[in-house]
């Protein structure tokens, strides 16, 4: 049986081919994720190894910066992460290695901007997820908004992209437009344009079309949720059919 990305992480010498500091954390780990039966050659990069993995690492070097782990937090991380029960075991491995790690996530988020920099969809996914984990406990703390904030930076998104994307999870003042991109002077024809344009761009569909791991699929699942409730909201007050 398969086991998707955690049975490659199985495979000796993947953390050769991935390079840079998330190949490192994956070289630390082989050995503790049974090998994927398929025995699928690797070929270029596995760009799914370095989204979940680095994901894993961006997660777990979160967890250190607000210096606590909570229940409900780990539950989010596993909606965020799709892990076979066979393969927990090794996750809480990398896991625990990327939080104690000397590599800083600086050096995580900067690898995954670079070999995603042509589908910088995938990096606001990574923040997603991030956020996700991070309001699990019921608030984002400072230190988590100081961190997500640096690797949005990272990732190329500037103060107005980060703000539309934290209001997906956190309230903020005109959450709902903020959410869809545009000012609350927007007239109808543009924010029907607009919420349309977020729907086909950012569909779970276009994902698993794309072959992207199950991380990815999940993520796009619950914006396309959050992007729904902000229409929903901004239909209502506009009376919009």
């Amino acid at each position: 049986m398969s086991l998707g990305i955690w049975g490659k992480l199985g495979g000796a010498g993947l953390g050769a081919i991935v390079g840079g500091p998330i190949g490192a954390l994956v070289g630390s780990v082989a050995g503790h994720f049974l090998v994927d039966r398929e025995g699928a050659p690797f070929g270029a990069t596995p760009r799914d190894v370095v989204f979940t993995t680095g994901l894993v690492a961006l997660a777990a070097k979160m967890a250190k910066s607000d210096g606590v782990v909570t229940p409900s937090e780990v539950e989010a991380f596993g909606q965020v992460i799709e892990v076979e029960p066979q393969a927990w075991a090794g996750v809480e491995r990398l896991f625990d290695l990327a939080k104690r790690t000397t590599d800083g996530f600086e050096g995580y988020a900067q690898q995954l901007a670079s070999t995603f920099h042509d589908e910088p969809a995938l990096l606001v996914d990574v923040l997603d997820g991030l956020f996700h984990i991070a309001k699990a406990d019921g608030a984002i703390h400072e230190n988590e908004d100081r961190y997500l904030r640096e690797v949005a930076r990272i990732f190329g998104l500037d103060d107005a992209a980060f703000e539309r994307l934290a209001a997906r999870h956190v309230q903020r003042a005109d959450d709902p437009y903020l959410v869809i991109g545009l000012e609350r002077g927007a007239s109808d024809a543009e924010l029907k344009a607009r919420y349309r344009s977020l729907v086909v761009e950012g569909h779970p569909d276009r994902a698993i079309a794309r072959g992207l791991p199950p991380e990815a699929v999940a993520i796009a699942t619950r914006r396309l949720a959050a992007i729904n409730a902000a229409w929903d909201r901004i239909a209502k007050e506009r009376a919009l059919a």
